[in-house]
């Protein structure tokens, strides 16, 4: 077999991942659905029914909008009873504050802190609802699903923190065309949705979560000024303190009662000056108020948990009071349901994509024949969008005999999915044709009013449900084409893996078959590894198994760690018993020092498993994290305190172990300065609710400077100023009358310069990267970052002492894996909601899309990255001799670069394959599709680490090669002189 060439192998690998690219590109465009639209908008075309071939769609665009709002209200069929509806959100307000939940009040302090707001609902001047939201639960694509009445795209999730305009049809846009004068005060996502539809904004970022005052004031501050207006028919108002409150503190902070009182001041406000003081002069108005979802106890949300789903619906000003105030709270809605209520409500076409239901009791007051062409609207437009989904569906006209329709009538609507849909549209409209006849007559009653309303509610629930679940069309090409793509990258990975094995360890299998009564010994760990991936791959098909995966990690680590227990002590008994003698003192210290580097691993694999180990469905288990948090903040500044000085400790004696030279100490005094910074920001760190202006931004953002001035400066230099040989080698060299000596001695110079470089530049990453996360975890998570940091060095120090009896690949999975572990220690999960937002602002005076998109992941991944940092001083610590620079770098980085690669390659495949057989699971995007994006942004993090590993690897090896060649240049110029 042929030598695999540093070049060769470099140029497979990045080939290899480029196709991992391009395949993973077009599985995620093909699967992930981009909502069904119909394009443009609805007009006059929507009061008549799609049987109707004399009506075609009428051209409005010339219309003037008081002309379009004169057809529509001679077509609409229902009375308005509103000229002005105030839409407030309240972002984050999970609808069990105001409601309770299982037919329980709420909780006394929520009551108590709402006191308007149920004394409203109490006297039955307000109406309720539980209004599930569809996951993702962000805001962006919530307040689509409000205002369109269409399920939002998966990936909207993504595109949440960098809105564009909203092209579809939407109640805003159709207000806006009957020309409505639009206000909006609050979140700048509606600016973002709606360019130039306001005619008055005032607009702040929704991002900067730890503002939780000046975000609402800003709203608050116009609110009097508007409401004594007459020149707007829609005011929105957007507030988002809530939200911010529950990011940094949880549902149980502090800061909740004060703002849920704040925002039922708000409630009374709009109330009283608006809909209880207004008569016959002023405009008739509305009040809706909302929440675009809910809040996970950790005030998290982005799930599909009960908690983050609850969103809240109240109308307040209907014309018919409810004297029952249980009646007041009424069953669960879908938030899809508000656009197409709203719609009927004031007048406008419901829009063209909704997939909503119009809630009836918000119609009560009307007369029946009015509620009973709400429902016929309302049945109409989800018809259109089912001839637009499958094309020629419920074509037949309805003008048939009088026969066709009792024989339609009495039909039990059975068959497939299509043929029960359009039995039951048809039963409902032969219904109303037939109530419509007697009701000229006046002969029609109250029971066939009752089988009308039930008919067209079946056919709109039966309608809404298809359409809710139906995904778009995937291509098969595409998904097959990437799905290709992957596999042919996986296998690219694979066999560089094998050549370069089969390279560096040839003599593998004649050692172990001088050794096969022990070779099951030997090679338990390598089994081990490959039954590791096989294990991950099997979980992947249980969604229980995902949505729990760090217990999976617990697990391997955990029995990977007694392995190599098992295989040092054997190892040093084989040693013993060869060598005849009994183990002397430094004999035995490398056993006694791989012995402790395992029982730390153990123990504080132990300690990080009990830090956070809820997951998802147990998330109410006790665990480390919790309980200091209950006991209080006392308690975990301290624990915070321990963990940075654990942290500052490690820094310093790792660095300490490196031959001592002017260029180490210079090294060890220049970061005496982050960490004095960092114990100072511990110290007068009490709480991250502290203003963009307040001591914490300005020391953080030093932080920042001088972590990133160091790391470059570090990274630059130490190739440099590093030394690249010892007392000895040089000695040697000078004495040394052979020529071929000479060149033998100055070659070695190269792997020795080279392990002490990587040492120096992989203990800079690791420290700053260790520092930077004491800035920006949450306090309780300071503990498992001290904890994973020690782990991963006592991993690194048992590999170095192993010598020739592991080999590389199974040294670089098990830190891998490490990774793993400290990703879910510290609190991440499959689900969106564990992503810590609140951290995304730390040091951030004003919002930033790319800077706090770069601050969330440096989070999420804080643990992966680590070890991917830290396989640079693993590089150092392996054994090199006198090599060529393509065969030292071949040998010392290709196992850390095509490990990780390889490892992540056949998890994103795998799942992949997963994903798409599990396309039609009931949990499929709320427990599968978020784990897959996890897995595609895992593979980013593998790029990054691969990359930074694979530069500063040949950037150093470049660099300590040109010195040593100059060196030797001038050896040989003084010699010949």
């Amino acid at each position: 077999m042929s030598s695999l060439g540093c070049r060769k192998l470099t140029a497979c690998s990045v080939f290899a991942v480029l196709i991992q690219m391009i395949g993973l590109s077009f599985f995620v465009r093909g699967f992930f659905p981009v909502k069904p639209a119909l394009s443009g908008f609805s007009g006059p075309e929507s009061f008549h029914s799609p049987s109707d071939d004399l009506v075609k769609e009428q051209i409005v665009s010339d219309l003037h909008p008081d002309e379009l709002k004169s057809v529509y209200e001679e077509m609409h069929g229902i009375p308005t009873s509103y000229d002005r509806l105030i839409l407030m959100v309240i972002d984050g307000l999970p609808a069990e504050f105001l409601l309770g939940r299982d037919g329980r009040p709420p909780a006394k302090a929520m009551m108590d802190a709402m006191p308007y707001t149920q004394l409203l609902l109490a006297n039955g001047k307000a109406i309720g609802y539980h209004a599930k939201a569809a996951p993702p639960t962000v805001t962006m694509p919530r307040l689509k699903a409000m205002v369109s009445g269409a399920i939002a795209g998966f990936l909207d999730v993504a595109f949440n923190f960098n809105t564009q305009a909203l092209l579809d049809d939407n109640l805003i846009a159709q207000f806006f065309r009957i020309g409505w004068k639009m206000v909006m005060l609050g979140d700048e996502t509606w600016l973002k949705l709606f360019p130039g539809l306001f005619q008055r904004n005032d607009g702040v970022s929704s991002f900067f979560v730890r503002d939780t005052v000046q975000v609402d004031h800003n709203v608050s501050r116009h609110l009097g000024s508007e409401l004594a207006r007459t020149d707007w028919d829609l005011l929105v108002l957007h507030y988002l303190g809530l939200d911010h409150v529950g990011h940094i503190g949880g549902r149980n902070s502090v800061l909740m009662g004060p703002k849920l009182t704040q925002m039922d001041e708000v409630i009374r406000t709009i109330h009283q000056r608006t809909i209880h003081s207004q008569g016959n002069a002023t405009p008739r108005t509305l009040l809706v108020v909302v929440s675009d979802h809910g809040m996970t106890s950790s005030g998290n949300h982005g799930g599909s948990s009960y908690e983050e789903t609850d969103s809240l619906l109240l109308f307040i000003g209907l014309p018919e009071y409810i004297e029952d105030s249980d009646a007041a709270i009424q069953d669960s809605i879908y938030q899809v349901d508000i656009a197409p209520t709203l719609a009927l409500l004031f007048g406008v076409p419901i829009p063209n994509n909704n997939v909503g239901i119009m809630i009836s009791e918000v119609f009560h007051s009307l007369r029946e024949e009015h509620q009973l062409r709400a429902l016929e609207l309302n049945a109409w437009q989800l018809l259109r969008l089912l001839q637009a989904q499958l094309p020629g569906f419920c074509r037949i006209s309805l003008d048939v005999t009088t026969e066709v329709d009792q024989w339609i009538i009495v039909s039990n609507c059975n068959g497939n999915n299509e043929e029960m849909m359009c039995c039951s549209y048809k039963k409902a409209a032969a219904l109303h044709k037939s109530w419509r006849s007697k009701f000229v007559s006046g002969s029609n009653g109250k029971e066939e009013y009752k089988n009308i309303t039930a008919a067209y509610r079946n056919f709109l629930r039966i309608a809404s449900e298809w359409l809710s679940r139906r995904a778009t069309d995937k291509p098969v090409g595409v998904l097959i084409s990437g799905i290709v793509a992957m596999v042919f990258s996986c296998l690219i990975f694979l066999g560089l893996l094998f050549c370069l094995n089969q390279e560096v360890y040839p003599s593998v299998s004649l050692h172990h078959s001088k050794t096969k009564g022990n070779m099951l010994n030997w090679q338990l760990d390598e089994i081990y590894i490959l039954a590791v991936v096989l294990i991950v791959i099997a979980s992947m098909g249980s969604s229980s198994m995902v949505e729990e995966e760090q217990y999976i990690w617990y697990f391997i680590t955990s029995t990977f760690s007694l392995i190599l227990l098992r295989k040092t002590i054997q190892s040093s008994t084989l040693t013993r018993n060869s060598r005849k003698v009994n183990a002397d003192s430094k004999e035995r210290s490398p056993v006694y020092n791989q012995v402790s580097c395992i029982m730390m691993i153990l123990i504080f694999g132990r300690i990080l498993r009990g830090w956070h180990q809820g997951g998802v469905n147990w998330v109410n288990l006790p665990d480390i994290s919790k309980w200091l948090e209950q006991e209080g903040n006392n308690y975990v500044r301290s624990i915070q305190l321990v963990a940075s000085l654990l942290v500052i400790c490690l820094i310093l004696y790792s660095l300490s172990l490196l031959p001592s030279s002017s260029f180490v100490v210079v090294v060890g005094l220049s970061f005496l300065v982050p960490c004095c910074l960092i114990l100072q920001h511990t110290i007068k760190h009490e709480e991250r609710i502290i203003g963009p202006s307040g001591f914490d931004t300005t020391n953080t953002q030093t932080i920042y400077s001088v972590l990133g001035i160091l790391i470059t400066m570090i990274l630059l230099v130490s190739p440099w100023l590093m030394p690249v040989m010892n007392s000895k080698m040089l000695t040697a060299a000078d004495l040394s009358v052979s020529t071929n000596s000479v060149d033998d001695m100055f070659r070695n110079f190269v792997p020795v310069g080279y392990r002490g470089t990587m040492y120096v530049i992989g203990w800079a990453y690791v420290s700053c990267w260790c520092l930077l996360q004491l800035v920006l975890q949450q306090p309780i998570n300071s503990m498992p970052v001290s904890l994973l940091f020690w782990d991963i060095l006592a991993c690194i120090c048992f590999f170095a002492n192993q010598g020739p009896n592991s080999k590389q690949w199974v040294e670089i999975a098990a830190l891998y894996f490490l990774g793993m572990v400290g990703h879910f220690a510290l609190g991440n999960t499959n689900t969106l909601a564990t992503i810590d937002v609140a951290g995304a602002f730390i040091g951030i005076s004003s919002h930033s899309t790319a800077l706090s998109g770069i601050l969330m992941f440096i989070i999420t991944y804080a643990s992966p990255m680590l070890v991917f940092l830290s396989l640079v001083i693993y590089i150092s610590m392996k054994t090199t001799s006198s090599l060529s620079l393509g065969n030292l770098l071949k040998k010392t980085v290709g196992f850390a670069c095509l490990v990780p690669l390889g490892i992540n390659s056949i998890i994103l495949l795998a799942y992949t394959i997963m994903l798409l057989l599990m396309r039609n699971h009931l949990f499929v995007w709320s427990v599968f599709s978020p784990k897959y994006l996890y897995v595609c942004a895992t593979t980013i993090c593998v790029y990054i680490g691969v990359f930074i590993v694979f530069s500063t690897a040949i950037y150093s090896a470049s660099v300590i090669s040109l010195r040593v060649k100059f060196l030797q240049d001038t050896h040989s110029n003084s010699v010949n002189n």
